[in-house]
């Protein structure tokens, strides 16, 4: 749906972009001809996705190891992607979640989701964005966040306050950076399977097929279909959306809002087990 060369001549960095919706993402920028730069914890799922784009990409990827819930090595890795050209693009899509009943949170519960969804994505904007302004260069930010985000939802409660701050950061700094060159939006996407947390999140048949038949569209979204979106808003086109989000959930969030609402269908027996994997 897109001319073959429209990101070229941008570099994306996408934080969790060697798994998931991440790795979907950078593929799609590569084909459309962005060099590529993704970042995570695990430096084997990143060497093993770069290599699999440099087969195809001819060497336009690169990976970076990073704990963006660490400010200080956020800038030691962004500085290292600067020494080899500018950022034009940062997609903040790393994140974590898992399923609970919030009574029985800990606080280091709390905090593994929060420091990575919240606090990660806010290090990764400010060490992107005071280089920007810094050089007088235009700036582009895309979040990953969800329809919770603004619903809330049962079951997800450290999921549900980090996406509502990352989309808090994103239409505050879009106000504030916007008139410097830099904007920021996000996408909110619906249930996308993803290998390892699709089963985390939804650990039942039943409740996946009941999650299906909440969607109006009746089914679960593709990967490309992310992709295609994303690539449109981190694109010279789409210049004049700022501070915006996008839902792109097949209509789930509109037929009923709180998205793990569904998991009140399990039992004491289910929740036991969640806890215990």
């Amino acid at each position: 749906m897109f001319q073959a060369d429209l990101l070229r001549g941008k570099k994306v960095l996408i934080t969790g972009g060697g798994s998931g919706l991440g790795k979907s993402m950078g593929r799609g920028f590569l084909e459309l001809g962005a060099e590529l730069v993704i970042c995570g914890r695990r430096q084997e799922v990143l060497e093993e996705t770069v290599a699999e784009f440099h087969t195809d990409y001819l060497g336009r990827a690169a990976w970076h190891v990073c704990d963006i819930r660490d400010a200080e090595a956020v800038e030691a890795v962004v500085g290292a992607v600067w020494q080899d050209g500018p950022l034009d693009v940062l997609v903040n899509n790393a994140a974590g979640n898992f399923l609970a009943k919030s009574e029985t949170l800990s606080p280091r519960a709390l905090d593994a989701v929060v420091r990575i969804v919240l606090h990660g994505s806010a290090n990764m904007t400010l060490a992107c964005g005071r280089r920007w302004l810094e050089e007088g260069r235009p700036g582009t930010v895309l979040s990953i966040v969800t329809s919770y985000a603004w619903t809330g939802s049962p079951y997800v409660l450290p999921s549900a306050m980090a996406k509502a701050g990352v989309l808090a950061m994103t239409r505050s700094l879009a106000t504030e950076w916007g008139g410097r060159g830099i904007r920021l939006n996000a996408i909110a996407p619906g249930p996308f399977p993803t290998e390892g947390a699709w089963q985390r999140l939804v650990p039942d048949p039943a409740l996946e097929e009941a999650w299906r038949k909440k969607i109006p569209l009746g089914r679960f979204g593709e990967h490309a279909e992310l992709a295609n979106l994303a690539a449109y808003l981190i694109a010279d086109g789409s210049a004049y959306v700022n501070g915006e989000v996008v839902t792109i959930d097949g209509g789930e969030w509109l037929k009923g809002a709180a998205q793990f609402a569904l998991m009140e269908q399990l039992s004491d027996e289910d929740w036991a087990a969640l806890r215990k994997r």
